[in-house]
């Protein structure tokens, strides 16, 4: 996935579902969103893609999160420079880091916060190689 866009803007966004695979056949009927299959971090996630490029992904919301009646959701990423040194700050501005900076192989670092108004926000730090 290649996302080399300026440090600032947003540059992608996941689908946390409760049903990954009715989201699937949704998009796809929707949107013509061909989903592919990728491992990573001991699962696995879609990318959801459109005349072959990568438009966003989809993972299925794991027990934990579908027991305390976590709904799907959309989250947008913002591409940062260093996604360690940007997670760094995000507490002395009033957020709270969730989820702390790792390696999505073949894609991004990245981190998941919420901001000091309480909004979901992903952090994206593109491969080298990505």
């Amino acid at each position: 996935m290649k996302h080399r866009g300026a440090a600032g803007r947003f540059c992608w966004v996941d689908l946390a579902a409760t049903d990954a695979d009715k989201a699937k056949v949704f998009y796809r009927q929707l949107f013509g969103w061909k989903s592919c299959e990728q491992a990573a971090n001991g699962g696995s996630f879609s990318r959801f893609q459109f005349s072959g490029q990568d438009v966003g992904s989809l993972y299925q919301l794991n027990r934990t999160h579908l027991d305390r009646g976590v709904p799907s959701h959309w989250t947008p990423y913002v591409q940062v420079e260093n996604v360690d040194a940007a997670a760094g700050r995000v507490a002395s501005l009033g957020g709270e880091v969730i989820v702390r900076p790792f390696v999505v192989p073949g894609t991004a670092r990245i981190a998941l916060i919420v901001d000091s108004v309480g909004a979901l926000v992903g952090l994206w730090e593109p491969e080298a190689d990505a």
